[in-house]
C-alpha cells in the first residue's frame, strides 16, 4: 500500500519527539503554511512543496546532537529518500523533494535551482526572522546555554553552540541578512515587513538593556 500525505506528516512529526523547542514540530508547521502561501502566489507545485515543508528539517535532532558538525539538511534528504519510494510521486517529483530539502539550509553549501526549492528556502528563512524569528533566537540561545545578552564582546568574535551563541549575536550575525538572501517576489515581500520590525526591536533592546529607555 502506497504511503499518503499523512504518512509523510506522521512521520515528520515523529522525527521531532526529542528536538529542541527552536526547531519543533511547530516550527514545520509554520513553514509549511508559508510554503502554501507562497506557492500560491509564485505559482509552485504544491504537492512537492507539501512533502518537502514537511520532511525539510526531519535530520534537526541529529545536528543538535553533534552540536553542528552534521548538516540537518543533507540528512534529512537521506532519511526521505527510501521514504519516497513509497509515495505516489513520479522521479522527477522525488528528485525535486530531494533537492529542496537539501538545499533549503541558509548556511548549506547546496543552492536552490527549482522554484519549489526557492520557495522552500524562503518560507524556512522568514519563519527565522521577524516576531517569531526573535523569539526563537532567544529560545535557542537558552537551549544551548548561552547569556542573555553579552556587550563586551563583537559578535564577529563569539562562537555558536557556546555561552556566547546570544539572541542578539543571532541577529546581528544571520538574521539582519536574511532579507537579502531571498529568493522569490513574495518572500522578499514578506521579508522586508519582517526585517524592519526586527530592526526596530533590537534598537530598543539595546536602550532598554543600557538603561535608556
Amino acid at each position: 500500500m502506497k504511503l499518503t500525505i499523512e504518512d509523510i506528516k506522521a512521520f515528520a512529526k515523529a522525527a521531532f519527539s526529542n528536538s529542541r523547542g527552536s526547531h519543533d514540530w511547530e516550527h514545520t508547521r509554520r513553514v509549511y503554511a508559508l510554503c502554501m502561501h507562497i506557492g500560491e502566489v509564485e505559482g509552485g507545485e504544491m504537492e512537492v512543496l507539501k512533502i518537502a515543508a514537511y520532511l525539510h528539517d526531519v535530520g534537526r535532532s541529529a545536528q543538535d546532537e553533534s552540536n553542528g558538525t552534521i548538516c540537518h539538511a543533507q540528512k534529512g534528504a537521506e532519511m526521505a529518500d527510501a521514504l519516497l519510494d513509497g509515495l505516489a510521486v513520479t522521479p522527477e517529483q522525488k528528485t525535486n523533494i530531494l533537492h529542496c530539502i537539501r538545499s533549503h539550509r541558509f548556511r548549506g553549501n547546496q543552492q536552490p535551482e527549482t522554484l519549489e526549492a526557492k520557495i522552500l528556502f524562503d518560507a524556512d528563512k522568514l519563519d527565522s526572522i521577524g516576531a517569531i524569528g526573535i523569539a526563537r533566537a532567544f529560545q535557542f540561545a537558552g537551549e544551548v546555554g548561552a547569556k542573555f545578552h553579552n556587550p563586551s564582546v563583537r559578535p564577529e568574535e563569539t562562537r555558536p553552540y557556546t555561552e556566547e551563541d546570544t539572541g542578539y549575536r543571532e541577529f546581528k550575525l544571520k538574521l539582519s541578512k536574511i532579507k537579502d538572501r531571498m529568493l522569490t517576489a513574495e518572500g522578499r515581500r514578506m521579508a522586508r515587513d519582517r526585517h524592519a520590525f526586527m530592526e526596530q526591536y533590537f534598537e530598543r533592546f539595546l536602550q532598554e538593556y543600557e538603561g535608556k529607555r
